[in-house]
């Protein structure tokens, strides 16, 4: 290659991720929602909020907090 000149390297395109988050933890879901913490344990409890658990850490995913918001609008 001559003096000077060097070799273009073109990377693979890396995806647009998502801005929002996948899951949260209990007190962001709180924060998001105005759900008590109480209440948010309750809607847990009913299986009407899904919780993703990895080690010691509970998860919320915020498809659910959606749902939960979507079917209890009037």
């Amino acid at each position: 290659m001559p003096r000077g000149l060097s070799k273009t390297v073109t990377m693979p395109e890396i995806p647009q991720l998502p801005l929002e988050p996948l899951t949260v933890r209990i007190p962001v879901a709180v924060q998001l929602t105005g759900i008590g913490r109480s209440k948010l344990y309750e809607l847990i409890a009913a299986g009407e909020v899904d919780v993703v658990k990895i080690g010691a850490s509970t998860l919320i995913t915020v498809a659910s907090l959606r749902r939960l918001i979507q079917k209890s609008r009037r």
